[in-house]
């Protein structure tokens, strides 16, 4: 059996992720771990800092919104019989889906591009080049334009 770790952020690229993964995971009669990483917010100085209560409860919303579409992902693959599990963790998302690849031992790891260009990337980075270049299993990277031949 083999274990699939699929990353997803919920943008326009999610769904062709999804339906990849279940075709891969019928294939290889795999093991799906959908993961999303909620990034802390940044506070750039004290004059502007918001209170700890109002990051927490930000933080508890995106959360829970982030468990609710997970499940709605997670009733489909469990509805298609293929074993199904998923988390929210957070923190910086490269280092954490590295972080969780290895901890499930992850053979695949299965995530979109948003494919914003080298400048985009270059100045902001991209977590899907972050994940190829340090990743210790296959990767396959969906693109956002995605043409089946």
């Amino acid at each position: 059996m083999k274990k699939i770790l699929v990353p997803v952020d919920f943008s326009s690229v999610t769904d062709r992720v999804v339906d990849e993964t279940e075709a891969l995971a019928r294939a290889f009669e795999g093991k799906v771990s959908l993961l999303n990483v909620v990034q802390p917010p940044a506070v750039a100085t004290a004059e502007y800092a918001l209170p700890v209560e109002v990051i927490q409860e930000a933080m508890n919303v995106t959360d829970k919104s982030a468990r609710d579409k997970l499940a709605k992902f997670e009733a489909r693959f469990r509805a298609a019989g293929l074993n199904c599990e998923t988390d929210v963790l957070v923190g910086q998302p490269v280092a954490v889906i590295l972080e969780q690849a290895a901890k499930t031992g992850a053979d695949y790891i299965v995530m979109g591009s948003h494919g914003h260009g080298k400048l985009y990337d270059f100045l902001v980075g991209s977590t899907a080049s972050g994940v190829l270049k340090k990743a210790r299993c296959a990767v396959i990277i969906l693109p956002t334009e995605y043409h089946h031949r």
